[in-house]
């Protein structure tokens, strides 16, 4: 009995304990379920979880930034050609990793390596047995390149492989530049490069040589983008929200370089290059008149498409060098001694030698002519007549014209990296020798820019290479104008004396120019043959071919417009060969070229006069602007209600022309206008101008901003 009252109460004590426990846990899970309910209603109500929105962070899951690439602006000649444009090229690649399959559950990786290997072969400048080797590295790679042979794909090539359809194989694409030309104008144009930008983590085309770096800014364009969302499978949500930047392409450039002019030259340089392996040779053909470059190219070059020869011939000779340019020079010396009154054609002086400060200096023949005319020094090439001619002149007045010719200033014409380079003027000996071209370092370009004087009666103008500039839809955002430098540097007068005795070094038997002589040609030539300064000090070079040798001739010698300006330096010589028949070897066929071009092309110099009456004048200088005009503003109105120049005329590209608004006029600065220039300023306000002098505008008696009233007189001085 005892026993089973104990069984009971044991029985009675494990119930209790089952309640309990069993209480507990429902409390517990209760507790539970309470506290996920509450979280997910928190979460429910307050779409957020550790303080982060998940709306905004679902939002993100389907999210997708895509860039939108800009394209580099197109580099052409002045007819449309291009000479520079954007590319692809491509990097192919392998993928060996089994894991990779593609949603069709198609393997993304290399299956078959021998065909794969085979097939390539038939693309790739390397054997199906080099391709193997990669695609069986010794150590387990995801994927493999192909080195040098498979980078710098062509689309044309890319294509190729992708009709193989090759399991595995891909492409990455690298913005490239496509110079379809190859070696032409290389050093001009330029060079633009992929070059890895860490903040985009991209590779983007950047301008290192040239147009191409000058401008950089310009080509370059802005990336767009598009934000959008989209569903699983990477479609676009029809009613998903859009962010979208467009993209803003780079402009486009329109050089003064005539393609075929430029091929020409290029052809007959690398002929010349090939036969006498010159140190250096430079070549420029310039439009005078308005200061266009036309052609122009050195050797060493390059090919800008395969980069062959870039290492050796990274300089832009044409800017960056500097030398001393010898006779070419008394182009400049010569118009300096005439239009300073220093100049007496009849006058006599002994030739050979002449002495200065201890120092002899030489006629290139030594023994010379005899007791000469000052007229037969510019033919002959006389050294010892212009150093006495610099002496006459004196080197006050000689200093003042090299200032005027703007030597050893820089140009300012669109390339990096130009050098000004600098005179020697310290001692007699130093002032002397500049006369003839020595102790006196130029570049290219400034002798470009100094002989266009010789087209615009002792104007310079800058030498140019950019024509136009206009937007990815090709409206011009600006257009090219003629730029003068400085102030007329010598008369008219001088300019006929110039020229007359250029005609002379070509024509007369003892002119130093006979082998550039054709036919009966309207040409002016000079001649030079300076020495080269010894890298290691002392002195200049000796040897028969230590020379530089140079050319410069305009057309027609009567109203000259083209100049032709070569150099050579230090050629392999033999055979009979001279450094004037090589030249006359690429200035012969060149000129002629330019002659015949010059019949085509009398008017491009020139542009039509638009209707600027009822344009505002913004309008009206964006007009003008774009055509080559620089249009002056005479009142203080907002709309044109006249023009100097009537719709229809023609004007020489650069040239002003003058534009009448309402309103009170006021007096300009007008130094540097021609007489031109105040009668048709005259013409539109009813201003009544006392002239004096001849050439320019130098002074004048009212002081610029002042109003002009009716019928007044303003006296100018005008200087050559």
């Amino acid at each position: 009995m005892k026993k089973n009252s104990n069984l009971k109460l044991q029985k009675s004590k494990a119930h209790s304990y089952r309640f309990t426990v069993g209480r507990f846990l429902q409390v517990a899970v209760a507790l539970v379920f309470l506290v996920f309910t509450a979280r997910f209603l928190y979460i429910g109500i307050s779409k957020t979880v550790n303080g982060e929105n998940l709306s905004e962070r679902t939002k993100e899951l389907y999210k997708r930034n895509q860039i939108i690439k800009a394209t580099r602006g197109t580099i052409y000649d002045r007819n449309g050609l291009a000479i520079a444009e954007e590319s692809h090229l491509y990097t192919i690649y392998a993928i060996l990793d089994k894991s990779s399959i593609n949603y069709k559950n198609k393997p993304e990786y290399v299956v078959n390596k021998s065909e794969t290997a085979e097939k390539l072969a038939k693309v790739l400048p390397m054997s199906a047995d080099k391709i193997y080797q990669y695609l069986t590295p010794k150590h387990k790679a995801f994927q493999v390149q192909f080195g040098t042979a498979g980078s710098g794909l062509t689309s044309k090539q890319k294509k190729k492989i992708e009709a193989m359809k090759l399991p595995g194989i891909k492409f990455l694409a690298t913005p490239s530049r496509l110079y379809p030309n190859g070696n032409f104008a290389s050093h001009v144009v330029g060079l633009a490069q992929p070059i890895y930008d860490k903040k985009t983590n991209a590779q983007n085309l950047v301008g290192t040589m040239g147009i191409e770096a000058y401008f950089n800014k310009t080509l370059t364009g802005t990336d767009g983008y598009r934000i959008s969302s989209v569903d699983a499978s990477e479609y676009q949500m029809p009613n998903g929200n859009q962010v979208y930047k467009p993209v803003k392409n780079g402009n486009n450039l329109y050089l003064t370089l005539d393609s075929q002019l430029q091929s020409y030259l290029e052809s007959h340089l690398t002929d010349v290059q090939k036969a006498y392996s010159p140190t250096s040779m430079t070549a420029v053909v310039e439009d005078m008149k308005t200061g266009k470059i036309l052609a122009a190219s050195q050797r060493p070059t390059f090919n800008p498409q395969t980069r062959k020869g870039l290492t050796k011939a990274y300089r832009n000779i044409l800017v960056q060098d500097t030398y001393e340019p010898g006779s070419v020079f008394k182009v400049l010396s010569f118009p300096a001694v005439v239009n300073s009154g220093n100049y007496n054609p009849n006058e006599y002086y002994r030739s050979g030698s002449v002495n200065i400060g201890g120092s002899t200096i030489h006629d290139w023949l030594t023994s010379g002519w005899g007791t000469i005319p000052f007229s037969q020094a510019f033919e002959r090439s006389s050294n010892t007549g212009f150093v006495k001619l610099e002496q006459k002149m004196g080197a006050k007045t000689w200093k003042k014209y090299l200032k005027k010719f703007h030597i050893g200033e820089k140009t300012g014409i669109t390339l990096p990296g130009e050098q000004p380079g600098f005179i020697s003027f310290k001692t007699p000996v130093d002032q002397a020798v500049t006369a003839f071209g020595q102790g006196v370092n130029v570049n290219v370009m400034q002798m470009m820019q100094a002989y266009s004087s010789l087209a615009n009666n002792g104007q310079m103008v800058k030498p140019q290479l950019v024509d136009k500039i206009t937007d990815s839809n090709g409206k011009t955002i600006k257009g090219y104008e003629i730029k003068k430098v400085g102030s007329p540097v010598y008369s008219n007068k001088t300019k006929k004396i110039v020229l007359a005795n250029m005609k002379k070094v070509l024509n007369k038997q003892s002119g130093t120019g006979n082998a550039y002589k054709m036919g009966n040609a309207d040409i002016g030539v000079k001649t030079g043959t300076a020495q080269i300064a010894n890298p290691k000090g002392g002195g200049y070079l000796k040897g028969d071919s230590n020379y530089i040798f140079s050319v410069v001739g305009v057309y027609p010698a009567s109203s000259p417009r083209y100049c032709i300006y070569l150099t050579l330096k230090q050629p392999h010589l033999g055979g009979g060969a001279t450094a004037e028949k090589i030249l006359a070897s690429i200035f012969k066929p060149m000129m002629s070229r330019i002659i015949s071009m010059s019949k085509n092309d009398n008017a491009s110099t020139t542009v039509k006069v638009p209707n600027f009456k009822g344009m505002t004048y913004n309008q009206a200088a964006a007009k003008a602007n774009q055509i080559g005009l620089n249009i002056v503003k005479v009142g203080s109105g907002k709309k044109i209600i006249d023009q100097g120049i009537k719709k229809g005329e023609r004007l020489e590209s650069g040239d002003k022309i003058f534009v009448s608004t309402s309103g009170k006029v006021t007096c300009p600065d007008m130094r540097g206008w021609s007489i031109n220039d105040l009668y048709e300023f005259a013409n539109l306000t009813g201003v009544k101008f006392s002239m004096k002098g001849t050439g320019t505008v130098a002074s004048q008696d009212m002081a610029k901003g002042t109003e002009i009233k009716a019928e007044k007189k303003i006296k100018v001085n005008l200087k050559e």
